[in-house]
């Protein structure tokens, strides 16, 4: 079997659900499981509605009727009037009200699960119907009875072991499966998710649990690239990158791959393909087993709106390794992922990434002891196999706040975004 995931820019509109199609028409004959994300924006969309319910905003109605609309139009323009996928979709909708109305619960984590997760299950529906009525027979299947994880909404972990017994046990036969990326479901079967862009993550779970031959990641890209190119120029497509180079990549903030997938690819050596869904005759970019980089090159990765924090001694006395892991204790409390470490015998620095908006809440517990000081908003810039070209380059029109270099990396945190 192979794994395919299409992610949300390739079913944002009719013509991607069609592409679709045309993709998965050329491996009739293959053993497929296709995860696929929300459609477009819609989980941006769906983070909207959680945040006017949990304000008790009266735009909740207007939000949830938009992103209906939106889900109607791309169906009305590949389905003929009257077909069942209509009656779906309504069903859904209903389903998300109701459990709005439902809820009891004010952790806003919970709540975001529960109602961000009808992204994958709405997109996953039309598909799945429109390769049925074009020929493509399929099984829908909910990855919540199949991928199992902990309760730590927003950033489920993943039990493998249960993970591995439900989906070796529980697969129906048939050639081709659909089934959500993102989501999944803990021992209560309340919706998890895996983390934002989890999609990818989903598929190599599934691949690594059904020691799949390969696993293909549709992008609107042609690959992985050296740069993104919405903010570098030149960008140069990688044929080939080792696993062990992917990781590295994608833990610094390349945005191609989702930092957690390619670990279970690595352990049964699964082969990863990123290709373009725009032009899939093209070989995109494989990351196995091998050279590091093919071309090797510098790679220029950049994370923004991440936060600069630094802490001091009030007492100037040393920080050393009790103080720092108290000061993780609660960076792991609070979610906040730490990108960039720089110490010295009193201070200490990290460049961190506040994805669910903690940072308030653990600035008063850090001035309890410790001086600090902070930067909003800045820009974290990471080279990969830096030259004395590529940081020039980077450095270039910026205002430097940290610089720090080991042998193959390079990171600077920056107060801009000019390269």
């Amino acid at each position: 079997m192979k794994v395919f995931k299409f992610g949300g820019a390739s079913v944002k509109d009719a013509a991607g659900v069609k592409n679709v199609l045309h993709i998965l028409s050329e491996y009739k004959d293959t053993p497929l499981l296709v995860v696929i994300s929300a459609m477009g924006k819609s989980t941006n969309a769906l983070e909207a509605i959680v945040a006017h319910y949990m304000a008790g905003s009266s735009a909740l109605e207007l939000a949830i009727e938009d992103l209906k609309r939106y889900h109607i139009d791309i169906a009305e323009a590949v389905f003929i009037k009257g077909d069942s996928v209509f009656e779906k979709i309504d069903l859904l909708f209903d389903e998300l009200k109701a459990t709005l109305r439902r809820n009891k619960s004010t952790q806003y984590d919970f709540v975001y699960d529960q109602i961000v997760s009808y992204g994958e299950l709405l997109s996953t529906t039309i598909v799945s119907c429109y390769l049925k009525n074009n020929g493509l027979d399929n099984v829908l299947i909910d990855a919540r009875d199949f991928i199992k994880t902990d309760n730590v909404y927003r950033d489920a972990k993943v039990n493998w072991e249960l993970t591995s017994i439900t989906i070796k046990k529980g697969l129906p036969k048939n050639n081709l499966l659909i089934t959500q990326g993102f989501i999944a479901s803990e021992a209560n079967n309340f919706t998890t998710t895996l983390g934002r862009e989890g999609s990818d993550y989903s598929a190599g779970i599934f691949a690594y649990c059904l020691n799949a031959e390969s696993v293909s990641i549709w992008k609107d890209v042609p690959g992985v690239l050296n740069a993104d190119p919405r903010v570098f120029h030149n960008t140069t497509l990688l044929a080939q990158i080792s696993y062990n180079e992917a990781i590295e990549m994608a833990f610094y903030g390349a945005s191609v791959i989702h930092p957690k997938t390619i670990q279970p690819l690595q352990r049964k050596e699964i082969p990863l393909y990123v290709k373009s869904f725009q032009y899939p005759e093209e070989k995109g970019t494989s990351v196995k087993k091998g050279q590091a980089l093919d071309p090797y090159v510098p790679c220029f990765i950049i994370k923004k709106n991440q936060i600069l924090l630094s802490l001091s001694s009030l007492n100037f006395s040393f920080i050393v390794e009790d103080t720092i892991s108290e000061i993780f204790s609660i960076f792991h409390q609070y979610q906040i992922k730490v990108d960039l470490i720089q110490n010295s015998a009193i201070s200490f620095s990290v460049c961190i990434d506040d994805r669910f908006a903690h940072f308030d809440k653990i600035v008063p517990l850090l001035k309890s002891k410790f001086k600090v000081s902070y930067n909003i908003g800045v820009d974290l810039y990471t080279v990969r196999h830096f030259n004395e070209q590529a940081i020039k380059q980077l450095e270039k029109g910026k205002e430097v706040l940290l610089k720090q270099v080991t042998r193959e990396t390079c990171q600077i945190v920056a107060r801009n975004n000019q390269v």
